[in-house]
């Protein structure tokens, strides 16, 4: 869902535009099934984060574009402060035990090093 939105932030997009975009922000990470995103598509609609922006027939089939509303884009932007506070927890959790460690190492080292010149 999130990147659902993200990929709808800057213009309306039909379904496979939709998953190329996700594509193309998740560097190839996440590929989004079109069956799976209209069911997405169908969560965000009756949630009010996006909304039909216009049919086109196009080699006579019907694409639909979506659009992100003002809702849908507050609900974007909470989402992605509640997602960097998370990975700045994260990220604040290694660097202490990645800083622990070293100074375990150190500590260990320093007592060996203690150790072998009383000897």
């Amino acid at each position: 869902m999130f990147l659902a939105l993200t990929a709808l932030v800057d213009e309306p997009r039909h379904g496979y535009g939709i998953v190329q975009e996700v594509d193309r922000l998740s560097d190839g990470r996440v590929q989004l099934k079109i069956g799976t995103l209209y069911g997405v598509l169908d969560r965000l609609s009756a949630a009010g984060l996006v909304v039909l922006d216009r049919e086109e027939a196009q080699q006579g089939r019907l694409r639909r574009y979506y659009r992100l509303t003002d809702e849908g884009a507050r609900a974007l932007q909470e989402e992605a402060t509640r997602m960097a506070a998370n990975a700045g927890a994260a990220n604040a959790r290694l660097r202490a035990r990645l800083a622990g460690g070293a100074l375990a190492i150190k500590t260990i080292r320093g007592a060996g090093a203690t150790a072998g010149g009383a000897a």
